[in-house]
């Protein structure tokens, strides 16, 4: 026995790639919490970086956090044309 599933793939490809997508999405901001507030524990002073170092890091991480949340939308979309929107009343 090889350890597979006798009945085939439980979830579609595609959807399971979808929904890793998306908690992906959702961890983004802890990432880039996490990746902003690293500048906080550099050392100061005159053995240790500078403040333009740091802010050039803290942007450079935040065009990263666009462009990868970007990225994910666009793998996130759906494939069904979206919904028409409700009649007033």
């Amino acid at each position: 026995m090889t350890g597979r599933n006798p009945q085939g793939v439980f979830l579609e490809r595609r959807a399971y790639h979808k929904r890793r997508m998306r908690d992906l999405a959702r961890a983004v901001p802890i990432i880039g919490a996490v990746l902003i507030s690293i500048p906080l524990l550099w050392p100061q002073g005159d053995d240790g970086v500078t403040n333009s170092t740091a802010i050039v890091y803290v942007f450079g991480v935040w065009i990263v956090l666009i462009a990868l949340a970007a990225l994910i939308s666009r793998v996130v979309q759906s494939d069904e044309p979206p919904a028409a929107p409700a009649e007033e009343r």
